[in-house]
């Protein structure tokens, strides 16, 4: 019987010890401060855990401190309140500044990353834009040298049709020249062939009464 209840509380107590939590005693305490080195003197400010005081005397009899505050505030505090450290809530005050200044720094820092990477694709977006145009102007180029080399041919072409248009109408001035020579001569000859038939017109304009006097005497004398 007696083992059964040795193990009833061990079992209990290995149960309280497992159950058991952990807990802190918080350090958001205000002290106070007063006119002078006892407990029933006037409070002159409540001080909040971690303050920052400047020392002027100590009292060891009394466990009072004389000290300023940060804004000019002088009056006692009990001694044990005070100690040459910040206490842990300054440290997480401090901290937490800290990581608030950190945040900013790492906002900042993201936003200026996100800049970048905006300015990056516009980056990009630009260089492709000028890629392409880079390329267009490029075709652009080959087609006004394929145009000039088209232009230059198509000179030459006209130069060569022109001078075989001059040429060709010297030629047909010198065609032109021997038709009118021909012409001429033509007309020559034909003026010549009119006064040759025209001189054998007269001649045979003299000559046939002469025969045909003739020939009618010829026929008188025979009756």
């Amino acid at each position: 019987m007696k083992k059964i209840v040795t193990v009833f509380f061990i079992f209990i107590s290995f149960a309280s010890i497992v159950n058991a939590k952990t807990i802190y005693v918080t350090d958001s305490i205000k002290y106070t401060l007063r006119s002078s080195e006892s407990n029933r003197s006037k409070i002159l400010r409540m001080l909040p855990s971690g303050t920052a005081l400047t020392i002027l005397s100590e009292n060891s009899g009394s466990g009072y401190s004389k000290v300023r505050t940060g804004s000019g505030t002088e009056g006692y505090v009990l001694s044990r309140h005070t100690q040459n450290k910040p206490v842990s809530l300054w440290y997480l005050n401090k901290a937490n500044k800290k990581l608030a200044t950190l945040q900013q720094k790492f906002d900042l820092a993201k936003q200026e990353l996100n800049q970048l990477v905006g300015n990056n694709d516009q980056a990009l977006t630009s260089n492709k834009s000028l890629t392409q145009e880079r390329d267009t102007l490029s075709k652009e180029l080959n087609d006004l040298r394929q145009t000039a080399a088209n232009a230059v041919q198509l000179k030459h072409q006209r130069d060569q049709l022109q001078e075989r248009v001059i040429s060709v109408e010297r030629e047909l001035q010198q065609v032109k020249r021997e038709n009118q020579t021909l012409e001429d001569s033509t007309n020559q000859d034909w003026f010549l062939y009119g006064g040759i038939l025209s001189l054998f017109g007269v001649i045979l304009g003299f000559i046939l009464p002469k025969l045909g006097w003739r020939t009618k005497k010829s026929n008188w004398d025979t009756f």
